[in-house]
């Protein structure tokens, strides 16, 4: 059973960056579609990005040219590259597989982007 360790959230401005990990506790090189999600307070938790073995990506449409998703399958690590961030985008940010295992969410990190 993968579990996930998010870190790299905090405190930036409107227009910041952030660059956002995720460690697995084992292998994800077979893992198919690995994906970033988040959750906003009285929000319902979202996909944002995700990624296949090939590298191929997709995002969601309200990060979609500011968001960059990357997965080293050698150091088992899959990574959120966030640019010109927003208020909105303030939530908790989690890893898991895609579809999403409910038993191996992490404590996610948090970030917050003040305007």
């Amino acid at each position: 059973q993968v579990q996930f360790v998010e870190s790299g959230g905090g405190l930036v401005q409107s227009g910041g960056s952030l660059r956002l990990s995720c460690a697995a506790s084992g292998s994800i090189f077979r893992i198919y579609l690995m994906g970033w999600y988040r959750q906003a307070p009285e929000k319902q938790r979202e996909l944002v990005a995700s990624i296949i073995k090939g590298d191929t990506s997709n995002y969601a449409d309200s990060v979609k040219g500011r968001f960059t998703i990357s997965r080293d399958n050698a150091e088992n690590t899959v990574y959120l590259q966030m640019n010109s961030l927003k208020p909105e985008d303030t939530a908790v940010y989690y890893c898991n597989t895609v579809p999403a295992n409910d038993r191996a969410w992490g404590q996610g990190t948090q970030v917050t982007v003040s305007s």
